[in-house]
């Protein structure tokens, strides 16, 4: 149990929020890409295997062979600044941390973490112990809810918590696939990259793909992707035969989600479709799947194929309708708690933290 002593009476208590992704490794090398998936595919929730039999193919494999040409990927897409989904991700939290500071009247922390690779969710909860958080909300950046990501996560945050002693009043975002806010997002992102390069004769919804025996056992995953398609195109006014779901980022041999993107992409180029735009719904943040292998590979794979015209349609990333969804989210999920309304000072009133310091050294305490 690790030891708590930075209390003092007369901090006020602050509503933590702990954004949390995917994560990324920490440089575009073979040693980081190797670290970061040695975490990334250690991790019962995303491979099911038996561990034994696990261990063996990702230790004597994978890890050899995998790195090297994943190292060249990120490369392909690295910033000045760094990883395209860390760069965007602190802009995130900034953001968020802005507008929740606007809008709440008690004081509010946003802290970034990485379920795998830096910063991390341990190095996130400290960073908001510090801050005396003693109500934190949970807001994992994935739309629709997988055990392989947004139950990892959670497996992730209740690990660290259960070395701390003195555990804050905790609530966990597992979904917001449908929301009113998401969706209009969705549907903006699509509108304003039609304004600036016109509108497509297909628009494709491409997921990132988890096998399908996780369906089958009972993950909402597919059916939550299907409902945010359905609805943004709704917003969209797009007929049925304008756009479809597809899923990308398979790996192996074992049968995934489908239809596949690429495989998609390669019937339109059969069919004669001239123009295709792609929107990755799933993706909060733009990354490699989006940056290279949608905008490069699956564009190159379009256009070699006989397709006209192909673009890819920005994540939501730190835009102002996404980060106010999010702020929304935070609101609507804080519900209920002091701080989060503006009738109830009584956490952070200067004069009652006074008192309570008082009352405190009277018993003995020191601070």
């Amino acid at each position: 149990m690790k030891n708590e002593t930075g209390f003092r009476h007369d901090a006020p208590e602050v509503l933590g929020v702990l954004l949390l992704n995917l994560g990324t490794p920490d440089a575009p090398t073979v040693s980081a890409v190797r670290r970061y998936l040695a975490e990334f595919l250690s991790d019962p929730r995303v491979v099911e295997l038996p561990r034994p039999i696990w261990w063996l193919i990702l230790h004597g494999i994978i890890l050899r062979l995998r790195p090297r040409r994943s190292a060249q990927s990120y490369r392909s897409v690295w910033t000045d600044q760094g990883s395209p989904l860390l760069v965007i991700a602190r802009r995130q939290a900034s953001a968020l941390q802005e507008r929740l500071s606007a809008r709440l009247p008690g004081p509010v922390r946003v802290a970034l973490g990485m379920r795998y690779g830096n910063p991390s969710i341990a190095s996130a909860l400290a960073s908001l112990r510090s801050a005396n958080t003693r109500r934190l909300l949970v807001l994992p950046l994935y739309p629709q809810y997988s055990a392989t990501t947004t139950a990892s996560s959670f497996d992730a945050v209740t690990a660290e918590l259960s070395t701390w002693r003195w555990l804050p009043e905790t609530r966990f975002i597992n979904q917001y696939h449908d929301q009113q806010g998401y969706i209009r997002a969705l549907a903006e992102s699509v509108r304003a990259y039609w304004a600036e390069h016109g509108e497509s004769d297909r628009l494709l919804f491409s997921f990132h793909g988890i096998p399908k025996d996780c369906l089958l056992k009972g993950d909402p995953y597919f059916c939550q992707c299907q409902k945010t398609a359905r609805l943004t195109a709704e917003a969209l006014g797009l007929p049925e035969q304008r756009w479809q779901v597809a899923f990308q980022s398979r790996v192996g041999k074992q049968e995934w989600l489908q239809p596949y993107t690429d495989q998609t992409l390669d019937a339109w180029c059969a069919e004669g479709v001239g123009t295709v735009h792609v929107l990755c719904p799933g993706f909060s943040v733009d990354c490699l799947e989006t940056l290279e292998e949608i905008a490069v590979e699956n564009r190159d794979r379009y256009l070699n194929g006989g397709g006209k015209g192909f673009g890819y349609v920005p994540a939501l990333n730190d835009g102002a309708a996404h980060i106010d969804m999010l702020a929304e989210l935070v609101l609507r999920h804080a519900s209920g708690w002091p701080g989060a309304r503006g009738d109830d000072t009584s956490t952070w009133s200067e004069h009652l933290l006074e008192r309570r310091l008082e009352r405190a050294r009277a018993q003995g305490a020191a601070r």
